[in-house]
């Protein structure tokens, strides 16, 4: 089993892991260390018992006030799933009404009567 030393407030500490549990052990123990540094400088020496304990409490506190957080949104995201799916909305297409295709047709009829009468004109 493999020992890490972290350094904590300041004072190192040995502990031992799991084989492969290196870094995660060494990231939890800068978070308590980002915690105790605080303290360290705020209060002074402190025992490490009470550092440690101190240190404790604080990442406690947010990680609390970060689950209920989680417990709200958690709690949003089901209300907004359990919400029925909004009504399809209707969509209006023009529809090109018979007659233009009608009169199409027929201003089509006249370009060809017209061009075939300057033909013969021309002719």
């Amino acid at each position: 089993m493999p020992e890490v030393t972290v350094t904590i407030g300041g004072k190192g500490f040995q502990v031992a892991c799991q084989p492969g549990e290196e870094h995660f052990l060494r990231a939890a123990a800068a978070i308590l260390d980002a915690e105790a540094q605080p303290l360290m400088a705020q209060l002074g020496r402190l025992p490490e018992a009470r550092m440690l304990l101190m240190a404790g409490l604080m990442l406690a506190d947010k990680t609390a006030s970060v689950e209920d957080e989680l417990r709200l949104a958690r709690a949003r995201i089901a209300e907004l799933e359990a919400r029925p799916e909004p009504a399809p909305q209707r969509v209006e297409v023009p529809v090109i009404p018979p007659q233009v295709g009608e009169t199409l047709a027929e201003i089509a009829a006249r370009a060809e009567a017209l061009a075939a009468a300057i033909e013969e004109r021309a002719g």
